[in-house]
């Protein structure tokens, strides 16, 4: 079975960020989006993105962000790829001219793969929990068996994920990646070293 990538998202100080690259996350997430409790400013986020060492993939979380919002962002902080969690078309992922993954929040009998389709230009389709009125983080897990096989695009795992259900997750879906945040934490934004050791660990064992 191919190597899982594993990203530690929800990443709100420079700590968190480097124990992730030390446990041997692949990549970690920034979330730009005000509402969340794990948001982060400008400034936090290129202290964080400035500490990294190389080869670790920076990705920005935007949920419906106006073309000014995403472009002071972007002027500001170097992302390798960015991530749309909202209810973003295929057009507006790709007018913002960078490599991008968009987030589907999966709900009872969706047809995955249907979804995916218009899609066609994104690195990948992170797949999340449908909570209404939540665009993510909501720490449930989904239906794993709606995952169709032999998708069109890389597949990235999310929703409710620990370090005690990742390697069942990854039996089930064989994603390409798996994604966590409130799996690996303290408290909302903080994150617990131990747990994150013991995710990537967790992944890399499966």
């Amino acid at each position: 079975m191919p190597v899982v990538r594993s990203k530690i998202c929800g990443i709100t100080r420079v700590e968190d960020a480097l124990i992730a690259v030390e446990a041997g996350a692949d990549a970690i997430g920034l979330v730009f989006y005000a509402k969340s409790p794990r948001a982060v400013s400008v400034p936090q986020a290129r202290a964080i993105v400035a500490a990294l060492p190389p080869f670790v993939t920076t990705v920005g979380l935007f949920v419906d962000a106006s073309a000014d919002e995403l472009n002071a962002v972007l002027r500001a902080v170097p992302l390798d790829l960015l991530q749309f969690h909202g209810d973003e078309t295929a057009a507006s992922c790709e007018a913002v001219g960078r490599p991008y993954m968009k987030a589907l929040r999966v709900r009872p009998g969706d047809d995955v793969a249907a979804r995916i389709e218009p899609y066609a230009s994104a690195a990948g389709i992170l797949l999340d929990t449908y909570v209404a009125g939540v665009p993510g983080g909501t720490g449930e897990t989904f239906d794993w068996s709606l995952v169709p096989r032999g998708l069109t695009k890389p597949v990235v795992l999310a929703g409710g994920l620990t370090p005690e259900n990742v390697a069942a997750a990854i039996t089930r879906v064989r994603p390409y990646g798996v994604d966590v945040s409130g799996g690996v934490e303290a408290s909302k934004g903080i994150k617990d070293a131990e747990k994150i050791r013991a995710f990537v660990s967790a992944v890399r064992a499966a």
